[in-house]
């Protein structure tokens, strides 16, 4: 496995991962009915691959993702970049509280993640939305006293705007941002690539396969579990599923001419974009991590980068990659 670096390209906020991370999220929830043994199997799989860097939050489960990737790191806690995230507060029940940023609460919840996960130090933290009643600084600057006290190494924003990053990175300096971004999610290339790229912050895309449409496995909403929380997604409701078949069927042909899967195509794009860009796609299933680490292996000449390019250029995919986008920083 390759590895990539997040923040500065030089100095002590360098933070090296491997190429390919790995999205623990759907381990505990959205995708459908879980299985503790296989994904602990998959975790242990990633980590023997050279697949070392694990984003994970407290939300997911809630709270069972970071319970479940600290079991599975257990004993291999060196071999690992560990991130996980704060800001999108859930009790116990899975009830949704709201979006959190207040300095109180970013300790509280910091030491909660260290505990569930089993480990002394989190390698990147990240606001997992940014909480519009709590100036960024406020938030930010209860985060760098985590780094002051030894208990974060990095810190990183999530679907933060270009503004809210330049505000954030100026209290301590931001290693990483997180938000999607993918060959049908690619609003971030007009703005806020351009922002990080600026001030030096590595960028890590999830969802780098679409919510797994661009892998042509789903040909109707209806093949979809019954409790996959992609039912909510404007995308793959109804009329704008079947429109962004086109997109599927596109990604496909050129996939089958580099005799690779969709997956593999998409993932490879995202590499293809910049040495600081880091995709971290999700699974549960040891047949796909393999499936997406080989990902790092697929070369992309000119010319099919710009036959993917022209697949979906920005604005021509149907529907909003959320059923809410209220908790997007614009």
């Amino acid at each position: 496995m390759q590895q990539r670096q997040l923040g500065q390209q030089h100095g002590a906020d360098v933070l090296a991962v491997s190429a390919i991370g790995l999205g623990c999220m759907g381990m505990s929830e959205f995708y459908g009915a879980r299985d503790d043994e296989e994904s602990i199997t998959v975790i242990r799989s990633a980590l023997d691959a050279g697949c070392t860097f694990l984003d994970t939050a407290d939300m997911y489960g809630p709270f069972h993702n970071e319970r479940l990737v600290g079991e599975a790191i257990a004993g291999r806690r060196d071999e690992v970049v560990l991130a996980t995230k704060f800001g999108n507060e859930r009790r116990e029940d899975g009830s949704r509280v709201g979006i959190n940023g207040r300095p109180e609460y970013v300790r509280a919840a910091a030491d909660a993640s260290l505990a569930r996960l089993g480990v002394e130090v989190i390698d990147l933290y990240y606001q997992h939305r940014v909480d519009p009643t709590v100036p960024i600084e406020e938030t930010v600057g209860a985060m760098a006293e985590l780094v002051a006290a030894g208990k974060v190494r990095h810190l990183g924003l999530s679907e933060a705007s270009p503004a809210t990053i330049r505000r954030a990175h100026a209290v301590h300096p931001i290693t990483a941002l997180q938000t999607e971004y993918s060959l049908w999610t690619r609003d971030v290339e007009a703005e806020i690539l351009p922002t990080v790229r600026e001030l030096g912050i590595g960028f890590v895309a999830y969802s780098p396969i679409g919510r797994g449409f661009l892998t042509g496995r789903w040909t109707r909403p209806e093949e979809l579990p019954d409790d996959d929380f992609r039912h909510a997604h404007p995308r793959f409701q109804g009329d704008n599923f079947h429109r962004n078949l086109a997109i599927v069927d596109r990604v496909r042909r050129i996939a089958q001419d580099k005799g690779v899967t969709g997956a593999q195509l998409a993932i490879a794009w995202v590499l293809a974009q910049g040495e600081d860009i880091v995709p971290i796609p999700g699974t549960k299933r040891l047949r796909y991590l393999h499936e997406n680490l080989a990902a790092v292996e697929v070369s992309l000449t000119g010319e099919e980068l710009a036959a993917l390019r022209a697949v979906a250029p920005p604005g021509s995919v149907c529907g909003d990659r959320y059923a809410d986008m209220s908790s997007i920083d614009r």
